[in-house]
């Protein structure tokens, strides 16, 4: 079975963590356990979630005085990619040995006039304090939003059209490589109409819908959504929260399930199988190999035929 893994952000760095160095490490060596038991019996892509640390090399670019500008965010997101691309196969060298893995710097094709370049909407970075973050966005030129814990930057987001490797990512699948790659939704990049000449774009792809394009694109049989809850949760934030064991992709859809946390793993999970017919789920890293042999997380199925 080919089995694209998605890694949230959560799962390279717990709520509350600093984004220093060596917790990343000791997160990445949980990361990969997890990875290598489904890697001894699958062919595997893992994609991960990069927002803590290009929203940390967005401020020290910001603040760097050698500088005569920032650096966008799609050069950023490429060294995320690197980063964290470095330490997995690293792990992923002592954990499985004898297996091939590779990071690769992957491109996101998105649309020049996608009308998310209008609206800022995606937050990257650390939480900060109203005033403090009203500071910076007149210092830097950011647009800041308020989340549920504080103020934030927030940059554009649009929407993934396809994925520019993904011929190379499935050569080396067939010659049984695990492959890490479009890291942060990729780097996104625009297409000229005329030459087909790439050039980066200042934004961040969500990377959940990335990764339901990138198994759609690679004929996957399964998306597996990994974060640090269990299964996916009606009510979570209330004294009733109920979980949700096996839905469709209305089920989820119907559940309204808020933009800003769960909303983007429910909607990836149903893109991929609503076009696909596969399955997805959604579900706690250290249970990775049980959500796929269905014993814990969320099953996303197709809708069941009627009549």
């Amino acid at each position: 079975m080919r089995i694209v893994i998605a890694l949230g952000g959560n799962a390279l760095l717990h709520r509350g963590e600093r984004p220093d160095a060596a917790v990343l490490q000791a997160n990445i060596d949980r990361v990969t356990t997890a990875v290598a038991a489904l890697a001894l019996e699958h062919e595997v892509v893992v994609t991960h979630g990069n927002e803590p640390q290009i929203g940390l090399l967005a401020m020290e670019s910001a603040a760097d005085p050698v500088l005569t500008a920032p650096y966008p965010l799609d050069l950023l997101g490429a060294q995320t990619e690197g980063l964290i691309g470095s330490l997995l196969v690293r792990a992923l060298h002592d954990t499985l040995p004898g297996h091939k893995a590779v990071a690769l710097v992957t491109h996101t094709l998105v649309r020049a006039d996608d009308p998310a370049f209008a609206r800022p909407a995606k937050p990257v970075g650390p939480v900060y304090p109203r005033d403090v973050a009203r500071a910076l966005a007149r210092r830097r030129g950011w647009h800041i939003a308020e989340d549920a814990s504080g103020w934030r930057q927030v940059v554009a987001s649009p929407m993934p059209e396809s994925i520019v490797e993904a011929e190379t990512i499935h050569e080396l699948l067939t010659s049984a490589t695990l492959v890490i790659c479009a890291g942060g939704g990729g780097v996104p990049v625009t297409a000229d109409s005329g030459t087909g000449a790439l050039r980066g774009v200042d934004a961040v792809v969500d990377k959940d819908l990335t990764a339901a394009l990138l198994a759609e694109e690679l004929k996957a049989d399964f998306l597996l959504i990994l974060t640090d809850v269990p299964c996916v949760y009606t009510g979570y934030d209330t004294h009733d929260p109920q979980p949700v064991l096996d839905a469709t992709p209305d089920d989820l859809r119907r559940a309204g399930f808020p933009a800003d946390s769960m909303g983007p793993k429910t909607e990836a999970a149903a893109r991929f199988v609503e076009r696909t017919g596969g399955l997805a789920a959604i579900g706690a890293l250290d249970a990775a190999y049980e959500i796929v042999h269905g014993r814990s997380g969320t099953l996303v199925r197709p809708d069941l035929a009627v009549g």
